[in-house]
């Protein structure tokens, strides 16, 4: 494990660009939540008091965001691409549901094939969106993206490429064909002149949103994990608007794709080179850009955890009867060894607030 702490916590790394055309990370769940009730799917959040393991590891509380069955579709990321192909189907006109709504919006969408490249989740949910307003959908995955997600994807009616070692290059071949064909691009990450990312993001607003409202005291402590960043962007910057500086947000990455924690070392968006992590969905070496400069300026620390250390972590949760993937339990894993290292006043004082943000992959 490695800790970084965030010197430019409360005031944020300084962007080179323009901040004039720079659009924020959305702390608004108004409309998520509004097109949410209209899904046929439609589900509050999973919120769990894990009272054992609090009593076992010294602490007053832990509490888990279970996201490993959102909408059918197994994780968080249900909420995200989804979300933002029915607001370009909906558009405005949410407000007036009627007995063609769907098929309106379904002819609004006719012909659109919508492409990205995913490690699994985010796929998902953009093949769910296409099916669901009857648009196409083009996944690309890498080689290491588990069978089980290609399977589900095809099964969704998305035709699946796969191409590269990693991420970043399937990536990359999404976004030349994207160019090359004209296709629209449903990437939950965010770079210089691309930002629907944070509409992506502003969907994830829905889980954090729906937990607040539920959990009975505010947490002391978050931890949230991270790929290219996005949901832990979004989650941090709806916390602070919601429970201000108080609670400490530590964010947790594998040891072999700390993309983010290396960035926040650098001062600015920096790509990494490491091994495959285990901890599939958490495994980018890029962050996205917006989720980066927002991050440094509500997180309190970056940690990471090696592959050792996820496998006795997720292994513990599985004995105790949660079984979830290493992507999903790593907040957790990270929150047990810093109670072990006592780190960050982790005491029978304090609320902590988990996320498990995918259910098992075999």
């Amino acid at each position: 494990m490695k800790i970084v702490l965030n010197t430019k916590f409360g005031k944020g790394i300084k962007r080179k660009t323009n901040l004039a055309r720079v659009r924020e990370v959305s702390t608004d769940d108004t409309l998520p939540r509004k097109l949410l009730e209209m899904c046929p799917k439609k589900d509050p959040v999973n919120l769990l008091e894990l009272k054992e393991l609090s009593g076992q590891m010294g602490l007053g509380a832990i509490f888990a965001i279970d996201e490993s069955k959102r909408l059918g579709l197994g994780s968080f990321k249900a909420l995200g691409a989804a979300y933002v192909i029915a607001k370009m189907a909906v558009g405005e006109s949410f407000e007036k549901k009627n007995s063609d709504f769907f098929e309106k919006a379904k002819r609004k969408l006719a012909g659109i094939t919508f492409a990205t490249s995913s490690a699994g989740n985010h796929g998902l949910s953009v093949a769910a969106g296409a099916r669901l307003f009857g648009a196409e959908s083009r996944i690309y995955v890498s080689v290491n993206v588990p069978e089980k997600f290609k399977r589900q994807l095809k099964d969704m009616g998305a035709k699946v490429t796969v191409h590269g070692s990693n991420y970043e290059q399937s990536q990359e071949r999404a976004i030349q064909d994207c160019d090359l064909n004209g296709w629209t691009l449903i990437s939950d990450s965010t770079w210089e002149g691309y930002d629907l990312g944070l509409d992506i993001m502003e969907g994830y607003l829905i889980s954090i949103g729906q937990a607040l409202e539920k959990i009975p005291e505010n947490p002391t402590h978050i931890f949230l994990q991270a790929g290219v960043g996005g949901l832990a962007a979004s989650f941090a910057a709806f916390i602070r608007k919601k429970l201000g500086n108080t609670p400490i947000i530590i964010v947790v990455e594998p040891s072999t794709a700390p993309c983010l924690q290396a960035s926040i070392e650098k001062g600015e968006p920096s790509k990494i080179a490491g091994p495959v992590s285990e901890m599939g969905r958490l495994d980018c070496k890029f962050p996205s850009l917006h989720a980066f400069y927002s991050l440094s300026k509500t997180a309190n620390a970056f940690v990471t955890i090696t592959e050792r250390e996820s496998e006795f972590g997720n292994k513990f949760l599985s004995d105790k009867g949660i079984f979830i993937s290493r992507s999903s339990s790593a907040g957790f894993v990270a929150l047990r060894l810093l109670v072990k290292r006592k780190k960050f006043s982790l005491d029978r004082k304090s609320k902590v607030l988990c996320l498990f943000s995918e259910g098992l992959v075999e």
